[in-house]
């Protein structure tokens, strides 16, 4: 079992090997799961959260049509390697501010041949402020960890920044994760909708009740939001499946 001191988290991260999936590897930070990859298989994603970001960049181009996709958290650069698997030819950026987290990755799960994809060590703000208007297709954020999110990356602020970096028909992905009654993920997801055209939260639907803990996705876009993605994200799952918009995204936020 691989393992490698983290210095700026002060965690030791450990790959194992998943004991039902062959070719799929396990990275755990401090004990905790962080990231899943199938290395004989990458368009196959297996925590639920990551999968229904997975769905959302299905419906931006058409399939097979190469993405420009920045990720801010690489982790185990899972969803890099779906974009790979899924649309060859992507051009692709993932931010890291730990470089012992990033080497130790690639070192055991390295990405497959022909992956464009640039690795960055900086801050996810930095490195988003440092890109051009318009210039990708999506952004995942994949951070957040409840109330102990940074600050400077949980406000309008850098959601504005991040809708920058967009094109016109492109989207925002944010994952939250949080504790009943979820008022850090409604509270951010006000802060996204201030700054988009339109949106939606993704999440099982059992969760929406506020209470129990999970992962929330949140998605913005520059234009209204695609009707047609919610009937399709509903269809795609992960079941039991909610797609909020609208008056039930509003609700959400305020709690109702």
């Amino acid at each position: 079992m691989p393992t490698r001191w983290l210095a700026a988290a002060g965690a030791l991260a450990e790959i194992d090997e998943d004991a039902f999936i062959e070719g799929a590897l396990i990275l755990s930070i401090g004990g905790a799961q962080q990231s899943h990859v199938n290395l004989h298989a990458p368009d196959q994603v297996f925590y639920e959260y990551l999968r229904r970001i997975a769905n959302v960049l299905d419906l931006v181009r058409p399939p097979g049509e190469p993405l420009k996709v920045l990720h801010l958290g690489a982790g185990a650069l899972t969803l890099v390697r779906y974009v790979q698997a899924t649309r060859p030819g992507s051009a692709q950026v993932a931010v890291e501010h730990e470089r012992e987290l990033l080497d130790f990755v690639l070192q055991h799960m390295p990405l497959a041949a022909g992956t464009q994809c640039e690795l960055l060590l900086d801050d996810a703000r930095t490195a988003a402020n440092a890109m051009a208007a318009g210039s990708f297709d999506a952004v995942v954020l994949d951070i957040f960890a409840g109330a102990d999110a940074p600050a400077h990356l949980a406000n309008p602020a850098f959601y504005a920044e991040l809708m920058r970096t967009v094109a016109s028909d492109g989207v925002v992905l944010v994952n939250v994760g949080d504790d009943p009654p979820l008022a850090f993920a409604r509270y951010q997801s006000r802060n996204l909708s201030g700054v988009a055209g339109g949106g939606a939260a993704l999440a099982d639907r059992t969760l929406l009740s506020g209470k129990h803990p999970g992962n929330i996705i949140l998605a913005a876009t520059k234009k209204e939001w695609p009707a047609a993605w919610t009937e399709q994200l509903l269809e795609a799952g992960p079941h039991p499946a909610a797609v909020l918009t609208g008056a039930g995204l509003a609700a959400f936020q305020s709690g109702d």
